[in-house]
C-alpha cells in the first residue's frame, strides 16, 4: 500500500446497510470487498454533513476567514467533514463581509486540517422580526438588488426566508434558481403562505427545507397548522433539526421522522461556544450563557447549540432511532438537500470522506478526502 493510501476493516454503512466489509481509500475509495472477519465494534460512516453551523471551538462564521478557518478544524475533530458556515442576522455590511470571508476561504483552497467548505448558509436578514429567536434585530426586505448582490459573490448555497416578507416568494424562486437552497424558517407566516412557496418552488426543481424545523415558526393546532404544518405535510422539503435534548421533544423528532421519513437531517445550529467551558459566550453580540449543554440569552431564549454531529448522532441514537439511519440523517440527506453526488455515502469513486466511531459512537478517526485529521483520540 502506498503512503497516500489508507484501509479499514469493520461495519461498513453501504447504500444497502451495514456490512462487514475491508475499505481502500486514497482521495477517492477504491475498493470494497465483503470481509466477514472484520472488527463488529469499529463503524465506517459517510463523513457528516452539517448545512447549519454558526460556530464552535471559539470561533464563529462572522469572524472572517480566520473564524472560518477555526470552526471547520473544531468541527472536522467530531467528524463534520462538509459543512456551509452560517451567518446570523447583522447589518448588510457585516453580512456581505463575512459572506466575503467565506468566499475567501474557499477561493484559496479550503482549510488544512479541517472540513471542506461548500459555501455559505444565510440565515438573516430576510426573517421575520416577530420570530428572531436568537438572532439579533436586523432583519431586511430580500429584495431583487440585495439578491442580486449576494448571488454576485458565488458563495451563498442556502438561504432561510420568512416567507410571509413583501417579496420573499419571488425571492425563494430567483434563489432556487440560482441553484441556492431555500429554507423557510424564522417565521410568523401561515400555512397558506408557506404551503405557496413551497408548491412555486417544487414547480422549479430547487431545493428547499424547514430551518431548524419546529424551532422559531410556531406550533402546530388544529386550526392554525401554521408553516409547521406546511412543512410537514408537503411531501418534499428537507427538514433540518437540532437534536441536542433542549430544542425538540423527542416525540418531535419522531414526529419528523414519520412525516418525512427521508427528508429528515441533522443539523448542529451550533455558535462559537461549542466545545468549549461552560459561562458566558456571544452570539451576534449578545451575551450567551452556556450551562449543563443549554445555550440562552438572558431573557432564557434559546441561543443556537453547543452540539457536534458527533454528539447529534448520538442523541438521535438514544431516542430509538437506529444508527443506520441517524447516520444517513447526518450525511446521506444533507447530501441529496445540496445536490452533491460525490458524498454523502460510500461507493466507489466516491470522496473518502469518512468517520470511523467505535462500539461507543466516540469518534476515532476521520477522513476528508483520504487526508486523516486526527492525531489523537478527541475527548468527547
Amino acid at each position: 500500500m502506498t503512503e497516500n493510501q489508507n484501509s479499514f476493516q469493520g461495519q461498513v454503512l453501504l447504500p444497502e446497510g451495514f456490512r462487514l466489509a475491508s475499505v481502500q481509500f486514497g482521495t477517492q475509495i477504491q475498493a470494497l470487498e465483503p470481509d466477514p472477519d472484520a472488527p463488529t465494534d469499529l463503524y465506517l460512516l459517510p463523513g457528516f454533513i452539517d448545512t447549519h453551523v454558526h460556530g464552535g471551538g471559539g470561533f464563529d462564521a462572522m469572524d472572517g476567514p480566520d473564524g472560518v478557518r477555526g470552526m471547520a478544524r473544531f468541527h472536522a475533530h467530531h467528524g463534520t467533514t462538509s459543512l456551509l458556515p452560517t451567518t446570523l442576522t447583522a447589518p448588510w455590511l457585516e453580512v456581505m463581509a463575512a459572506l466575503n470571508g467565506i468566499g475567501e476561504v474557499m477561493r484559496s483552497g479550503g482549510v488544512q486540517g479541517g472540513a471542506d467548505i461548500l459555501g455559505a448558509h444565510l440565515e438573516g436578514p430576510f426573517i421575520s422580526s416577530e420570530r428572531l429567536g436568537a438572532q439579533p434585530p436586523f432583519s431586511l426586505l430580500p429584495t431583487l438588488e440585495r439578491i442580486s448582490e449576494l448571488l454576485a459573490l458565488n458563495v451563498v448555497r442556502a438561504v432561510t426566508l420568512a416567507p410571509e416578507l413583501a417579496g420573499a416568494p419571488l425571492a425563494a424562486l430567483v434563489f432556487a434558481r440560482a441553484g441556492v437552497r431555500v429554507g423557510l424558517g424564522h417565521t410568523a407566516g401561515s400555512y397558506e403562505q408557506a404551503w405557496s412557496v413551497l408548491d412555486a418552488l417544487q414547480l422549479e426543481e430547487g431545493r428547499w427545507a424547514g430551518t431548524h424545523t419546529f424551532n422559531a415558526m410556531g406550533g402546530l393546532e388544529g386550526r392554525i397548522p401554521g408553516p409547521l404544518g406546511a412543512l410537514l405535510n408537503h411531501p418534499a422539503p428537507f427538514l433540518e433539526l437540532i437534536v441536542d435534548g433542549f430544542h425538540l421533544h423527542p416525540g418531535s423528532v419522531k414526529l419528523a421522522i414519520h412525516a418525512a421519513p427521508e427528508r429528515v437531517m441533522l443539523i448542529t445550529d451550533a455558535m462559537r461556544a461549542a466545545g468549549g467551558l461552560e459561562g458566558k459566550s456571544e452570539l451576534g453580540g449578545q451575551t450567551v450563557t452556556v450551562k449543563g449543554g443549554k445555550a440562552t440569552l438572558p431573557d432564557d431564549t434559546l441561543a443556537g447549540s453547543v452540539l457536534t454531529m458527533s454528539e447529534a448522532l448520538r442523541q438521535t441514537v438514544k431516542l430509538g432511532i437506529p444508527l443506520e439511519r441517524a447516520a444517513r440523517m447526518a450525511s446521506t440527506v444533507p447530501a441529496r438537500s445540496l445536490g452533491l453526488t460525490d458524498r454523502g455515502h460510500i461507493a466507489l469513486g466516491l470522496r473518502a470522506d469518512l468517520v470511523v466511531l467505535d462500539a461507543q459512537l466516540e469518534v476515532r478517526q476521520v477522513y476528508c478526502a483520504g487526508v486523516p485529521l486526527l492525531l489523537e483520540v478527541p475527548h468527547e
